[in-house]
């Protein structure tokens, strides 16, 4: 759970903008779990642009070809001190530090044949420009059958363990699937003397079939390409989590991607300044399926210029206890414009959560039994829908109608009245017999 500046600054983000981020997140955000900062991409780029990449970029970096900050954008990095000063700072403000890298080693580190530090190799023996990326000019693929490419990426940690970085996104791992890299990368990582997590992208429709290889080398990964403030890149994640939920724990998460929530599009690579487009009822359905699916959660909107009604959603303790502490999160239902997901708390409890994909208004009259909820006796059971507070009574469904449609006559039912895109978020007891 964090905030990182792709959605808000793109390749542009400054020093400044970060700490502001980060002094935000630890006064109103830490005590719900929010605890990390990421500087995303191009960070050593001093003629950053947005939208977009230079082709050519004079990229900062050593004398052994590995990218450091650009001093212009962040001050306290000149002098060779890297993000050691900036991550110090966020760590005084108890929170962790997180940084953006590309597969690979730069085009300019090859152009000067830099030597690799722990090698006898220079940039030239261990490149593979054949693998480059696609979309970013910056890099170049690295040849793993050379000892020096292993030297290359276990320098590079070596020097981000130093700044004292918590947490590295990784891009440029997943399409095509990079098998060489992603060993190398959590073979560097082990070796580097510190605990640092790995975050993989982008996705693009991964398949399941990596998923034993996944959780051997990477902390989370991207299962989409980027999202942004549409409901049609909201929706169609549906289908996504339904296939990678069930696989999500300790050994793994796979990730939706950031939070298009808030201010986004100052500088950013897509869209001009502005407040999300999604509509309230949107950003409630984006931040339940997170939840319930149980994502990484990445902030990308600007804080402290984000609207508060976006930052008391992102603070609900109730709906954040189901990110952070549900079992068994699957998908139950989904027929037509109804979608429901289940998932077990503790302490017996149960959570479900009930979807109304169609753009308009609908009301929903669902058997509590196929919800995981039952009567009790003579009293309903407790329900509370989690981002309103308000109690859910389990009624007795008389005749058939439209909304009871699949219902039968007798049946225990919860009536919902869900807003165009919709959701609601329920917590009760277990059914009992």
């Amino acid at each position: 759970m964090g905030w990182n500046s792709w959605d808000c600054y793109g390749t542009t983000v400054t020093e400044q903008e970060v700490l502001a981020n980060a002094r935000f997140m630890a006064e109103h955000l830490l005590e719900h779990g929010w605890d990390t900062i990421v500087v995303d991409i191009d960070w050593s780029d001093p003629t950053a642009r947005s939208p977009g990449y230079n082709d050519g970029a004079p990229l900062c970096t050593d004398d052994h070809g590995r990218l450091v900050p650009d001093p212009q954008r962040f001050p306290s990095s000149a002098g060779g001190y890297g993000f050691a000063p900036l991550a110090d700072r966020i760590h005084a403000l108890g929170l962790r530090f997180g940084i953006h890298t590309m597969r690979g080693i730069p085009r300019r580190a090859l152009a000067a044949d830099a030597p690799v530090l722990g090698s006898d190799a220079r940039a030239g023996d261990i490149a593979d420009p054949s693998n480059a990326c696609e979309w970013n000019p910056d890099m170049v693929g690295l040849d793993h059958s050379h000892p020096g490419a292993q030297a290359y990426y276990d320098s590079t940690l070596a020097l981000y363990a130093q700044w004292g970085v918590d947490f590295i996104k990784a891009d440029d791992m997943l399409w095509p699937y990079q098998t060489a890299d992603i060993e190398a990368y959590a073979r560097a990582i082990e070796r580097c003397g510190r605990p640092i997590e790995l975050s993989l992208s982008p996705g693009r429709d991964l398949s399941l079939a990596h998923l034993d290889h996944l959780r051997a080398h990477a902390t989370m990964w991207r299962i989409c390409d980027d999202l942004w403030d549409r409901w049609e890149d909201v929706e169609a994640n549906f289908a996504r989590f339904a296939r990678w939920a069930p696989e999500a724990s300790a050994y793994g998460w796979p990730d939706g991607d950031m939070l298009p929530l808030g201010r986004i599009g100052i500088r950013a690579e897509r869209g001009e300044p502005r407040q999300d487009r999604l509509t309230r009822a949107e950003r409630v359905s984006l931040l339940t399926l997170w939840c319930i699916a149980r994502s990484p959660l990445m902030i990308g909107g600007d804080l402290p210029t984000s609207d508060p009604d976006t930052i008391a959603l992102l603070s609900n303790a109730g709906v954040l206890a189901v990110h952070r502490a549900s079992t068994g999160n699957r998908e139950l239902f989904r027929e037509g414009d109804t979608v429901i997901w289940g998932a077990e708390g503790p302490g017996g409890d149960r959570y479900s959560a009930v979807f109304n994909l169609a753009g308009h208004p609908r009301e929903l009259l669902l058997d509590a039994g196929s919800l995981g909820f039952a009567r009790r006796g003579a009293d309903s059971a407790e329900l509370v829908e989690l981002w309103t507070g308000t109690p859910i009574p389990i009624e007795t469904v008389a005749v058939q109608s439209d909304a009871a449609r699949g219902v039968a006559p007798g049946s225990h039912a919860v009536r919902l009245n869900l807003e165009a895109h919709g959701a609601a978020l329920i917590r009760g007891g277990a059914e009992t017999s």
